[in-house]
């Protein structure tokens, strides 16, 4: 496994890669690697003859307020891992090689970016655009690479995708879980040992508004308190937003009659976590 920190090294093994007639896979990540980012490498490498992972704290998507200095860096480990799981290229590059001093120019996706995580971190998407239109330019990836955890970012980058004429294929890979339902997040790493176990609501949550759309519940407003309900039965007060859109536009639905994006955002202590169920309801009699 190679590893390069700068922009011109980047594009030498790609072009290298290129002239052998490689596919090029890119997972993009801030590091603190765990399975759902290796599950992403995996799909990279199942599809791609090779494949790159950035490890880049990207700060333009951080608020003043957010914990960009504290965000967990454990190269070592995160490199360690990626040579286990077979990635080619890792790409470690620091704040002045990705954003020159003159830095000016930034992506604005528009409507999709603006409800959800968007209505709370007004700047988030606009940083998460443009680094990753810049590592999709600099690895010329034929594919990339996204977890559904991240669903609305997901959509951010589809979009941006399509509305610039970027040739890549987006893929979105199903989140990664463990075995008590918890949303693997480099963030889990906050969580006291009760946190955890409070954060359990929240998928906890997602799950009951499955079952309740698969059964046949059609009226949002009733499937939102009950999600709302077992929040509160675990002490979760801090939240964000508790929403079931439609999986395209994020607008938010009233009635249920086609696939619906069910989110949560919540803080469980000083720790900010998101979690989503795409559900498809169940024929109407």
């Amino acid at each position: 496994m190679e590893v390069v920190s700068t922009t011109g090294e980047l594009r030498t093994a790609v072009a290298a890669a290129r002239r052998a007639n490689k596919s090029v896979g890119l997972v993009p990540t801030m590091g603190a690697l765990h399975e759902g980012h290796l599950s992403l490498v995996d799909a990279s490498r199942a599809e791609c003859a090779w494949t790159v992972v950035t490890i880049f704290v990207n700060p333009l998507q951080f608020a003043a307020n957010e914990d960009l200095s504290n965000y967990p860096r454990p190269i070592g480990d995160d490199l360690a891992k990626l040579r286990l799981r077979g990635a080619d290229l890792v790409f470690t590059p620091t704040d002045d090689e990705m954003y020159r001093i003159a830095h000016g120019t930034f992506v604005d996706v528009g409507v999709v970016a603006r409800p959800l995580e968007g209505a709370f971190r007004p700047s988030h998407f606009r940083g998460v655009a443009t680094i990753v239109l810049k590592l999709l330019n600099l690895a010329s990836a034929d594919r990339a690479y996204f977890g559904q955890k991240d669903f609305q970012q997901t959509l951010v980058v589809k979009r941006m995708v399509a509305d610039l004429n970027v040739s890549v294929e987006i893929r979105v890979c199903p989140t990664v879980r463990e075995a008590d339902g918890l949303a693997l997040s480099s963030r889990n790493a906050y969580l006291s040992p009760d946190e955890r176990r409070q954060a359990l609501a929240i998928s906890r949550s997602l799950r009951e508004a499955k079952a309740m759309v698969t059964g046949g519940e059609r009226n949002a407003a009733s499937v939102l308190v009950r999600m709302r309900a077992i929040l509160a039965e675990a002490g979760i007060t801090q939240i964000d937003y508790v929403v079931l859109a439609d999986p395209e536009t994020l607008e938010n639905q009233s009635k249920i009659s086609g696939p619906t994006l069910a989110a949560i955002a919540a803080r469980i202590g000083s720790t900010r976590l998101i979690d989503n169920e795409l559900i498809e309801p169940s024929p109407e009699p």
